[in-house]
């Protein structure tokens, strides 16, 4: 996959006679050739600039306002890759998969291979005929260095439905996390909005504009200085495990961006160990579960050791 083109730049004078117009509704009609989805994820990235500074897509625009838009250069469409992959179930629409440490769910700019969507092209060929060419089959994600359970789409059927449960909260996600120091209280909620660091593009961060985002936690066993948690996400904004529990003074285990580098652990302590839904071919709720990978396990081996 090449990603050599350049981003193209657009530069926008506000000329409206209703000011106060929403800055999302006013690109998407002013780019035609852009959904108004896809401008709002640019806001929300930071490619867009009201007057230099970047804001939020709800922002009310006025006469003297100059709009930036840098849009991103897109990649090619990904192949097919026989990446070896752990299915822990699959029917007609969709496939569950046990993604392990390290493997990106799917090609970007910086990345453009060996990737998730790369494997299940290679284990479901039909996907190739997918509406998204980029990302196809990806209903939801992992970052890189978390393992443990997702879903994939084998039709575009089955993705609709899916993404309609997943923007309606009703899947089922649970996390087994490590982090630093003996969390306390031992059950809580923590509720804080999530958004782009206005410092640094490529972080989230607790921000004012950023959008509601709640994460409950319940504490499993307390191993020395470390305690070990169930994580249920109630929203599912970028980071969210990772950056509601640094912000909170307990850190995840092996998070070298919100947290601290480990000793002993060379990624972040994070398993999406649970995954519920209902099934797109019967409407049936199902829930999945996986075991800690070995890593994790030694992790916890070596922990109970140095008690």
């Amino acid at each position: 996959m090449n990603t050599t083109a350049r981003p193209e730049i657009r530069t926008f004078k506000f000329c409206s006679p209703a000011p106060g117009v929403r800055l999302d509704k006013y690109l998407a009609q002013s780019v035609p050739d852009s959904t108004r989805a896809y401008l709002q994820k640019l806001i929300e990235q930071g490619y867009v600039t009201v007057n230099g500074k970047k804001t939020k897509a709800s922002r009310g625009l006025c006469e003297t306002d100059t709009i930036v838009v840098e849009f991103p250069p897109l990649p090619c469409v990904p192949l097919a890759e026989p990446i070896p992959l752990t299915v822990v179930y699959e029917d007609n629409d969709i496939l569950v998969i046990d993604k392990p440490a390290g493997l990106t769910v799917h090609p970007a700019p910086g990345h453009s291979s060996h990737t998730l969507v790369n494997a299940i092209l290679a284990l479901c060929p039909s996907l190739a005929m997918s509406n998204d060419l980029i990302r196809p089959g990806i209903v939801h994600r992992l970052d890189k260095d978390t393992s443990g359970l997702i879903v994939i789409a084998k039709n575009d059927f089955a993705r609709e439905y899916l993404a309609v449960q997943f923007k309606k909260h009703i899947v089922t996600k649970g996390y087994i996390v490590l982090v630093n120091g003996r969390l306390s209280p031992e059950q809580g909620m923590i509720e804080a909005p999530i958004g782009r660091d206005p410092n640094n593009r490529k972080r989230m961060a607790i921000v004012e504009v950023g959008k509601d985002s709640n994460t409950r936690y319940q504490v499993k066993e307390y191993l020395g200085r470390y305690t070990l948690i169930e994580v249920i996400p109630l929203t599912g904004r970028t980071h969210q495990i990772r950056v509601h529990l640094s912000a909170i003074g307990y850190p995840v285990v092996g998070d070298n961006i919100y947290g601290v580098k480990s000793t002993f652990l060379s990624r972040q302590f994070i398993h999406a160990y649970r995954l519920g839904f209902y099934l797109p071919s019967t409407d049936k709720y199902c829930e999945f579960v996986s075991s800690l990978p070995p890593d994790l396990k030694r992790t916890l081996e070596l922990l109970t050791q140095n008690i």
